[in-house]
This record gives structure tokens, C-alpha cells and sequence, in this order.
């Protein structure tokens, strides 16, 4: 899943219409893994929270993510939100 951190939060977009985004709301406590492409034991485990939900009307969150990972893909979809992650706990595994 594409992701970006802007120093403060580990920022996600994602749809409104999947159960996932009413689980969130709900209960907004997550554990985010990137694991090394190259070592798949190596890996950092991200906890915290939803801290905000931005709407994002023109999905410009999603072409920038999109831009960033080198995707000429454009979001046409249902209509999405940013997800704003405040990390409490960082754990490493190697």
C-alpha cells in the first residue's frame, strides 16, 4: 500500500466504501509492517493511531502517492479520504 510520511504522520488514502474505513472509525488503533524487499525477516513494525481523517474530494492525495511511486495510474473511483497515522511505538526486527 502506498504511504507517505510528512514528519508528523504516516499518511494512507483510502475509499469510504469498504468496511475497512468503518473499521477505522471505530476503532482507530493500527500496526503498519514494511518489511525489506531483500530480507523478508527484516522488517519495522509501526503502531499508533488514526489521529485525523482529511477528505480528499479531487483524490489529489492518491495522484500524489501515485506520482511518487512512479504510477502514470489516476484514481476514478469511489470517493476517498487521507488517513492520518500518529505513531506511538516504532519495533524493528532483523
Amino acid at each position: 500500500m502506498w504511504f507517505l510520511w510528512d514528519e508528523e504522520y504516516i499518511k494512507f488514502t483510502h475509499t469510504t466504501e469498504r468496511q475497512k474505513y468503518q473499521n477505522l472509525k471505530r476503532e482507530p488503533r493500527v500496526a503498519i509492517t514494511i518489511t525489506d524487499p531483500d530480507d523478508p525477516y527484516t522488517c519495522a513494525e509501526f503502531r499508533g493511531v488514526v489521529d485525523k481523517i482529511e477528505e480528499d474530494p479531487t483524490v489529489a492525495f492518491f495522484n500524489t502517492l501515485a506520482e511518487k511511486y512512479g504510477s502514470s495510474l489516476r484514481y476514478r473511483g469511489d470517493p476517498r479520504v487521507v488517513l492520518c497515522i500518529k505513531v506511538d511505538r516504532i519495533l524493528g526486527y532483523v
